[in-house]
């Protein structure tokens, strides 16, 4: 018996949780893009063209599939500065980030 609760628990313990989110509004949108200008802005220089980090550019870009954008986002890079953000973003935000990344004609 015991040995069945345990595998239950590790059952449960090792499924993700699956969230579900509304699109995002507006005002999210806008505070997306405040966050790319000022918090990636801040490593990857103002106008992305590179400081601490490298620069995001289109041409910088170019080759980079998007889920590798939305992974590195998400998890960061260990052992460099880039941070992990999958604590502060939902996926639809590190989605629309890359979106604006890819398509930089979108920001304001």
């Amino acid at each position: 018996m015991f040995y069945l609760k345990f595998l239950l628990i590790i059952t449960i313990s090792s499924t993700p949780l699956q969230t579900y989110s509304a699109p995002l509004t507006e005002a999210r949108q806008a505070e997306l893009e405040h966050i790319l200008r000022q918090d990636c802005g801040s490593c990857h220089g103002m106008t992305l063209k590179g400081g601490l980090g490298p620069a995001l550019t289109p041409e910088a870009l170019e080759n980079k599939p998007a889920v590798y954008l939305q992974q590195t986002i998400q998890e960061g890079h260990p052992g460099t500065p880039m941070p992990p953000w999958k604590s502060i973003l939902t996926p639809e935000g590190i989605d629309y980030l890359v979106e604006l990344l890819m398509n930089q004609e979108k920001l304001s």
